[in-house]
């Protein structure tokens, strides 16, 4: 094995020969900068030898030869030539770590030990042992034992043998304690922010309580700017005070989101949709907050109100209030033309719905977050030339667990699990009994760093009278087809569908949607650049009734940009099946959030 390197302006050329690649670079990190001038190179050459030796015994080879050969050329630059014979490496005889101190009842030391690579039998390398003890520190200074120091660190080597020993003696000293916690800048009441603090007064100093102590400061969405500082110089009688220094968000943001569909199917051949949502992040100084969402798309314009009241703490433990008009559209209306023998699309199911709504949600130490709600519903629809306006009141119950492999906006790894019941009855005041079964999940995956796969299955069942399916609103049932669903239909344009006579006396078709969804996507994503990747997909399914399910799959690829504030995905989707409905359709999704 070889490797060349050329000085800068041809000062020296270096050629070594001889040993693996993993050593080569070793000895060129240790040989320093290539000399420039003359005066440079003769002080470099001066050193080669030692230097060179240095970086194979640093690799635990004591016994290398080295042969060096200089060619001093009149013109151009000078060759120097290293052929190294590195002979046997020196091996590992035992590896002893032993501890003292307060250490020895913290069980993180134990897991780090049994967590080491280093064993008897392997080739001496001083970096790894370098990192080890490095590696000791940090773990000592994160677990609050300020005053650790090493008593023994010491390779001791038999170049007879071609054997090494490796000692190390670490004494932790006392744990240091949290002390007390100092508020900046908060116009929040004392007991909301004190709530935020994940460990009790005089617990063992630990770093990793310190960021989830900043996550949490953060997670509430009341400051822009957050410091959690343990003050160091100010230890007294082993206690470590906290200072936070906190800036309040501006009083009121508001954030526009864009998107658009563009196919050949049911749907308008453009889809524009532009979302606007206005926040105050803090209300007053018992943390309430408000968020008001208006989107806007042809057809269907909605507004949004959530006004959220923490309870016994300020995110595990929230009161929501939901203020909502709703217009939305779904699947399609057709007549029949008779002289063509086909169905001619002339419009969409339309609602109107109102919606108030209360819920208390909580989050468990397990991360499972948990809501309790109670929702009145009125809509307003027309379904095969009949008015309808029927009223619910949803009792409801719902369960959502994520987990994210990193706290980006467009995490490597990761899942969410959803499940939710509601119930309406009769003797509650809704006009019909009805239960809605729904449960949702999304995996995403990265492996080798460029190689990202996602996949989500969507599940979804009412459970009503056969003789009170009409009387469910647009809104509780099941429709498919959209960026979030089946991409390569337009938004909730598939589902089963019903002919009837309409008021003219001709035939008619619509789409009314099924009592059950199920719904099945995998996509793989290739990241060319940290910041733009390519994706190819497969969603299929469909909503459906018992007598009528009528499964669609969809294929297609895109280009999605990780921007600053999250991803942007530009989707191409084509279905693959024609439906009784719907034409073989395409769609253009543009689309912009995380998928986690």
């Amino acid at each position: 094995m070889s490797g060349l390197v050329l000085a800068d302006e041809n000062w020296l050329t270096i050629n070594v020969t001889g040993v693996p690649k993993k050593i080569e670079k070793n000895i060129f990190a240790h040989l320093g900068t290539l000399p420039d001038n003359d005066v440079q190179r003769r002080a470099f050459l001066f050193t080669v030898d030692d230097n060179t030796h240095d970086a194979l015994e640093s690799m635990g080879y004591y016994h290398a030869i080295l042969d060096i050969d200089v060619k001093e050329n009149d013109k151009g630059p000078w060759e120097l030539s290293l052929n190294i014979t590195p002979g046997e490496p020196v091996i590992i005889q035992w590896v002893d770590i032993n501890f003292q101190g307060d250490m020895l009842q913290d069980n993180t030391f134990s897991l780090w030990l049994n967590s080491l690579k280093i064993k008897p039998g392997d080739t001496l390398n001083h970096g790894v042992y370098d990192s080890i003890k490095s590696q000791l520190i940090t773990l000592a200074l994160a677990r609050g034992y300020f005053d650790g120091q090493y008593t023994k660190s010491e390779i001791n080597i038999n170049r007879d043998l071609n054997t090494a020993q490796i000692n190390l003696q670490f004494n932790s000293g006392k744990r240091y304690l949290f002390g007390d916690v100092h508020f900046e800048g908060s116009t929040l009441n004392d007991d909301i922010v004190e709530s935020l603090i994940p460990f009790d007064a005089d617990a063992p100093y630990a770093t990793q309580l310190l960021t989830e102590f900043n996550r949490n400061l953060l997670d509430t969405g009341y400051f822009s700017n957050i410091k959690v500082l343990p003050q160091l110089n100010k230890i007294d009688t082993g206690v470590v005070p906290i200072k936070v220094e906190l800036s309040p968000r501006p009083s009121h943001l508001i954030e526009v989101g864009l998107g658009a569909d563009i196919g050949n199917s049911t749907e308008n051949s453009v889809d524009p949709r532009v979302r606007v949502t206005w926040r105050t992040p803090q209300i007053n100084r018992y943390g309430h907050y408000q968020e008001t969402s208006a989107e806007w798309s042809p057809e269907r314009p909605k507004i949004l109100t959530t006004y959220t009241i923490p309870l016994t703490h300020p995110l595990d433990d929230q009161l929501k209030i939901k203020l909502g008009l709703l217009r939305d559209t779904y699947g399609v209306t057709q007549d029949y033309d008779a002289d063509k023998r086909q169905f001619n699309n002339t419009g969409q199911l339309e609602s109107k719905k109102y919606l108030v709504g209360l819920t208390r949600q909580r989050r468990s130490k397990s991360n499972w977050l948990h809501g309790y709600s109670i929702e009145s519903v009125r809509e307003f629809y027309n379904q095969l030339d009949t008015d309808y306006d029927p009223r619910f009141y949803l009792l409801g119950f719902n369960l959502t667990k994520t987990v994210r492999g990193d706290n980006t906006l467009d995490p490597k790894s990761g899942y969410r699990q959803t499940y939710s019941v509601e119930y309406a009855d009769p003797s509650l005041g809704s006009t019909i009994r009805l239960a809605r079964l729904q449960a949702r999940f999304k995996w995403v995956e990265t492996i080798f760093d460029k190689h990202r796969f996602v996949a989500r299955v969507d599940l979804g069942a009412n459970i009503a009278d056969k003789n009170d399916m009409a009387n469910i609103p647009p809104s509780l049932r099941y429709f498919a087809g959209g960026d979030q669903s089946i991409r390569g239909y337009s938004y909730q344009e598939l589902g089963p569908y019903i002919d009837y006579t309409n008021s003219e006396g001709g035939l008619s078709r619509q789409v009314v949607g099924g009592r059950y969804l199920a719904i099945g996507s995998v996509e793989y994503q290739y990241y060319l650049t940290p910041t733009w990747r390519v994706a190819t997909f497969v969603d299929a399914g469909n909503a459906f009734d018992t007598q009528q399910f009528e499964p669609v799959v969809s294929v297609g690829g895109g280009l999605h940009w990780i921007s600053p504030i999250g991803p942007i995905r530009m989707d191409l989707g084509f279905g693959l099946k024609e439906t009784e409905t719907v034409a073989r359709s395409y769609r253009f999704h543009l689309t912009m959030g995380t998928d986690l």
